[in-house]
């Protein structure tokens, strides 16, 4: 395994970190974890050198926790620094005591004293004016710290980058999880300014949601590396060969998915591009949005939507109609949104026009045009 920086905080960390959301499940399409497959999983993991488990309450409808908890028994949790979150874009989080309520029950669930980090989960710019600072939460967290309940302070991202430079002036936090792959750059240039501040960059997203784990169309082929059969490989040493990121995490749901990654990131060249990797990875993303009708890369700073539409999934189940071919695959999905925990909000049929998504959108998606069209798409029944 290799190891890198893990900004001004001291630690060195390994370059991937094991991300919780995408467990093992006892059923495909639903959120019960498949437990014990899922610790071994974890364990083994750590065993090969991973050193950075991160998790959320919400995950895997509020499970991931008590089986990073059980997985981190036994002498597991020494080897690791452990990462969770605040829900403070939960609409019932209004009040100041509730970041101490979560936290202690994130501890209990854990079953763990301290976390290594605690990053408020999910900011935006409505949430950090009205839940970070007008709940005062960061006072709330520095005397978190002061316990020794928390060790760390960060915060996880979506929204546009100079946000993001504003919560980073704050000087408070130690580490950012941000959204980065190649199909996703806009925030390179942030991520490079929040490195030179000291802080820690743990990237979400490095192989662009699963859309690069999939099997290429026959036009993308070409751009394959010897012996694979997806983009995981390059999309790993792009987010990695930035050495402005610090770890870069991947949702690891196999014993297949745990293996490539971490013979991936074993090897020697896994933090540098050679030979063609950086012109078939620049091929790679503008083929992609040649191929979809919509660009999105998703960023998710359309959402919330103020009328409860899912944005992000809609377009994230077109993306895997249009370009790999997974019409039954994208249709299910798109069926379930708003009747599974996992997948909240409303489909396309609930876009009201109003505008406020096509002001947020970096990438100038023509937001409303695409919802009609995903639906067209999404919600026939051919």
């Amino acid at each position: 395994m290799q190891f890198r920086k893990l900004g001004n905080t001291g630690f060195k960390v390994s370059a991937l970190g094991f991300g919780c959301m995408r467990l093992p499940t006892i059923e495909q399409g639903k959120p019960a974890i498949d437990r014990d497959r899922a610790i071994t999983l974890i364990r083994e993991g750590i065993d090969s050198g991973i050193n950075y488990i991160d998790t959320a309450h919400m995950y895997h409808g509020n499970e991931s926790e008590v089986v990073v908890g059980l997985a981190l028994k036994d002498g597991y949790r020494e080897k690791v620094k452990l990462v969770t979150k605040c829900p403070v874009f939960y609409p019932d989080f209004t009040e100041p005591s509730h970041y101490d309520k979560y936290l202690d029950e994130q501890l209990e669930k854990l079953d763990v004293e301290y976390l290594d980090f605690y990053l408020f989960h999910g900011l935006n710019e409505k949430t950090f004016k009205e839940k970070i600072l007008g709940l005062n939460l960061i006072e709330r967290a520095k005397a978190a710290k002061a316990t020794g309940k928390i060790k760390h302070l960060g915060f996880s991202f979506h929204d546009k980058p100079e946000v993001l430079k504003t919560i980073i002036d704050k000087n408070v936090f130690d580490l950012m999880l941000v959204q980065y792959n190649i199909l996703d750059q806009v925030n390179e240039e942030i991520i490079a300014y929040a490195a030179e501040k000291g802080l820690a960059v743990a990237t979400m997203g490095s192989v662009g949601g699963g859309r690069l784990a999939g099997n290429p169309p026959e036009s993308m082929v070409n751009w394959l590396s010897d012996g694979r059969s997806d983009f995981v490989d390059l999309a790993l040493k792009f987010v990695l060969s930035n050495p402005n990121v610090s770890v870069a995490l991947s949702g690891m749901g196999s014993e297949e998915m745990l293996h490539d990654n971490l013979n991936i990131t074993a090897k020697d060249d896994y933090n540098r591009l050679i030979g063609d990797e950086k012109e078939r990875i620049d091929n790679i993303a503008t083929k992609f949005k040649e191929l979809s009708e919509v660009v999105c890369t998703g960023c998710g700073y359309c959402m919330p939507c103020p009328n409860e539409v899912n944005i992000k999934s809609i377009f994230t189940y077109l993306i895997r109609y249009q370009v790999y071919g997974q019409q039954d695959q994208a249709k299910l999905f798109y069926s379930q949104i708003g009747k599974v925990k996992w997948d909240p909000g409303k489909d396309a049929t609930d876009c009201v026009e109003c505008g406020e998504c096509l002001e947020k959108c970096p990438q100038n998606i023509p937001i409303i045009d695409q919802l009609k069209e995903a639906h067209k798409i999404l919600g026939s029944s051919d």
